[in-house]
């Protein structure tokens, strides 16, 4: 069994918190990694309808089976659990009691922001990252396998075929969660939606575009496109706020968590079709943030990550903002390095005054510029900046 990044955070805030929470996609790896590091918990998953009912309809009695502490998986299907769950927290000094695992984050955050708030310690954990995948295959991926795989541990774990796998993940997700979640009555017009977000992966959101080529109002496309937020699907990247003197662009920008489920959506059969697709550019900047954002998620991080643009186009992919000092990084899924990679430094470098930043690409080699940019291959661990 592959040993997650993310254990030695979870540990820590065992130990800081009297109740832990890990929070992520669908079959990331949540309850593994709950019972690989609480071995001697109970586990509960309150998928299990008996469970749930129980839990739902005596939540005091069912709490009490639990005074040593449990593993409660799915959380967020009983909402009563948190208010009860705050008394017993409250009467207790033991730290990391109880540990709670929930693939949406809404229903889980609106909960524990009612009844837990100070009381628990929150982690994300999302589908493997580049360090973790060569930590288990015996072979190097080529960029193009990477992202056609994407990170689902059950790729890995059972040697399924990617494109099988994660077509029958989206029917489960649109056929199940989507519905917990909120009430969507037209499931194909949310099918094709889905669709057109990944053909919109590295472009800025556009809810009236989204709306016009699926057939709803842009009302209803900002509600579907929360509920994919909230379950992991799509990542909005935040634009930086700092102008220099620039009109900037207000919208973020789209990417999926896991470029093979992208790709799935896409529909690309293999990874050597990757290797003249159209797409190809946009897929390897949604690996590389991707990356980026699984880094800080598994150590707890606070998420700094931005990308710049102006409205004359000029812009950064990645801004990574350190208190203020901003760090530049552009993502090229080429394997030669050539003059077009440095373009956008040579303004960033002309209005903001500084130096410095690094290019992540399709290539294996690491250099060390003198204008102090470095170049850094896609699968280095100094990708992981």
């Amino acid at each position: 069994m592959i040993t997650r990044t993310a254990e030695e955070e979870v540990k820590f805030l065992a130990s800081q918190f009297k109740a832990i929470a890990i929070v992520g996609p669908r079959q990331s790896g949540k309850t593994t990694l709950a019972r690989t590091v609480f071995p001697n918990k109970q586990y509960v998953s309150l998928e299990n309808l008996d469970n749930r009912l129980f839990a739902t309809e005596d939540t005091r009695g069912f709490l009490a089976q639990y005074s040593a502490g449990a593993i409660f998986d799915e959380a967020q299907r009983v909402p009563e659990l948190f208010s009860y769950l705050q008394q017993v927290l409250d009467e207790d000094t033991e730290k990391g009691k109880f540990v709670l695992t929930g693939s949406n984050n809404f229903l889980l955050q609106e909960n524990i922001s009612q009844s837990l708030a100070g009381r628990i310690g929150y982690l994300y954990l999302l589908p493997f990252s580049t360090e973790e995948i060569g930590r288990i295959t015996h072979k190097q991926q080529s960029v193009e396998e990477a992202i056609y795989n994407g990170g689902y541990p059950p790729i890995y774990d059972n040697q399924i075929s990617p494109n099988r796998w994660l077509s029958n993940y989206i029917r489960t997700y649109v056929e199940r969660d989507v519905r917990q979640i909120k009430n969507v009555n037209n499931l194909g017009a949310f099918e094709r939606f889905v669709k057109l977000c990944a053909g919109r992966i590295g472009q800025l959101l556009n809810v009236s575009s989204l709306a016009n080529e699926t057939g709803v109002d842009a009302k209803t496309i900002s509600s579907w496109i929360s509920v994919l937020e909230s379950s992991f699907i799509i990542y909005l990247l935040k634009p930086h706020h700092q102008n220099f003197n620039k009109r900037l662009v207000k919208m973020p920008k789209l990417y999926f968590y896991d470029t093979g489920l992208a790709c799935s959506l896409l529909g690309i059969q293999n990874a050597e079709q990757l290797k003249t697709h159209s797409a190809l550019g946009n897929l390897f900047e949604n690996y590389v943030i991707t990356d980026m954002i699984k880094t800080r998620y598994n150590r707890n991080e606070p998420m700094n990550l931005y990308f710049w643009r102006d409205n004359s186009g000029n812009e950064m992919d990645v801004i990574i903002d350190n208190g203020g000092t901003l760090h530049p990084v552009e993502i090229k899924s080429g394997k030669t390095i050539t003059a077009e990679f440095f373009k956008n430094f040579k303004f960033w470098q002309k209005i903001s005054g500084t130096e410095g930043g690094a290019v992540i690409y399709g290539g294996e080699q690491v250099q060390n510029r003198s204008n102090g940019l470095k170049i850094v291959p896609w699968n280095s661990l100094e990708a992981r900046i």
